[in-house]
């Protein structure tokens, strides 16, 4: 496995969390990075965070990482960013190091957080 900074993907992360408020994940301490080698052939994404015993062990603060398989960049504009939401909805309110679970983290709400997102983008791009 290869891995790259992907500076692109965390600036629309970090769009993509200012538009949705989600004011719980602090974007500085969220990296986004492009996999490269990977034989998995369903994962599109996957966010990893550093547990509560190594942020104690490296007396650190919580920190996560979003991997973006290369099967992303082949997605439309509308499907990376529901890919986004989807890991970001991953990351708990508490921004501790834990995880948001799959009956959270279901199709239903990354869809209600995208329309949202739309409608956001939609509205701050008006001109009154």
């Amino acid at each position: 496995m290869k891995y790259a900074d992907a500076p692109d993907l965390k600036e629309k992360m970090r769009d993509i969390v200012n538009t949705l408020g989600m004011k719980h994940i602090d974007v500085e301490r969220v990296e986004c990075l492009r996999s490269f080698g990977s034989s998995s052939r369903r994962t599109i994404a996957r966010c990893h965070a550093l547990g509560k015993l190594m942020q104690r062990a490296m007396k650190t603060k919580a920190f996560y990482a979003i991997e973006f398989l290369e099967r992303f960049d082949k997605m439309s504009v509308k499907e990376q960013d529901k890919v986004i939401i989807h890991e970001l909805m991953h990351i708990p309110k508490t921004f501790g190091g834990g995880f948001r679970q799959h009956d959270f983290v279901c199709d239903r709400n990354v869809e209600i957080f995208y329309r949202e997102f739309c409608m956001k983008k939609e509205f701050s791009n008006k001109k009154f």
